[in-house]
């Protein structure tokens, strides 16, 4: 296919096994994120590395993110440089493999990163106090989550060292004056982690608009909160959950008729 377009032909037969399925899961989290209103327009991006491979999966810069299939990604290497795409006239935006490259790149342990830029992250993203441990979903990332300065839009390539240093050893990030991003050894793991932090995100804003005192828990209870919601306390984030979403986007697809994501 040549032009702009949203119908793909399948790369089912021409991938092998373990590219397939994490094509369908990445495009999975896609339509996800859709789903629970957390996409801008055409822009931001998700990416996962392929098993056994330094290369990564990404979307074309056009799409909207309930058209995204599994056979509409992008392969690329951490470095932006494209190894297969569909044929189109839609590339990939280069931010998705300034700031995501150099994560994947930097830690071997993430083999999914998700960024947004919804109107609840932007506004935490400008406040000055950070997200604040005002609840039990945002408490779970108390002592958890980085924090890194804006620079402008992020094209530049020096840039990449900061944000990776900014992140740390954390699953997620708050890009100051910019927006979220959360990462994960999974596609569910990064995806929980990027709905949590969302949540978090429009309850502060909530909260604040109230104009009413906040109540912050003591900090022994945080302690024993976060330390309830560890994933390495009870389960890893968001896998018993990712069932429960795919059925959701079946369901979904069927009402309305849609391609599937995992054509």
């Amino acid at each position: 296919m040549s032009g702009y377009g949203t119908e793909f032909r399948t790369v089912r037969g021409e991938v092998g096994e373990a590219e397939w399925q994490a094509r369908v899961e990445l495009a999975a989290c896609y339509r996800l994120v859709d789903v629970f209103g957390m996409t801008d327009l055409i822009y931001n991006h998700i990416t996962s590395r392929i098993p056994g491979t330094e290369y990564l999966l990404i979307n074309l810069y056009g799409l909207l993110y309930r058209e995204i299939t599994a056979s509409s990604l992008v392969k690329i290497d951490v470095e932006g440089n494209i190894v297969w795409k569909p044929d189109t006239d839609y590339g990939i935006n280069r931010s998705g493999f300034v700031i995501h490259g150099a994560i994947h790149k930097a830690r071997p342990d993430v083999k999914c990163v998700l960024h947004t830029h919804t109107r609840a992250g932007m506004a935490v993203s400008a406040m000055k106090c950070g997200l604040l441990p005002l609840n039990q979903t945002a408490i779970r990332f108390h002592g958890h989550i980085g924090y890194h300065d804006y620079e402008g839009p992020a094209v530049d390539l020096a840039e990449r060292e900061r944000i990776v240093g900014a992140l740390g050893p954390h699953d997620a990030l708050i890009l100051r004056s910019h927006g979220l991003l959360t990462s994960g050894p999974s596609v569910p793991q990064a995806f929980n982690t990027m709905y949590q932090l969302e949540m978090a995100c429009r309850a502060q804003v909530d909260a604040m608009a109230g104009n009413a005192e906040r109540i912050i828990p003591p900090d022994d209870v945080l302690a024993r909160t976060v330390h309830l919601y560890r994933p390495e306390t009870r389960r890893p984030y968001g896998v018993l959950e990712w069932p429960a979403m795919l059925r959701l986007l079946d369901a979904e697809e069927k009402r309305s008729g849609c391609p599937s994501y995992r054509s």
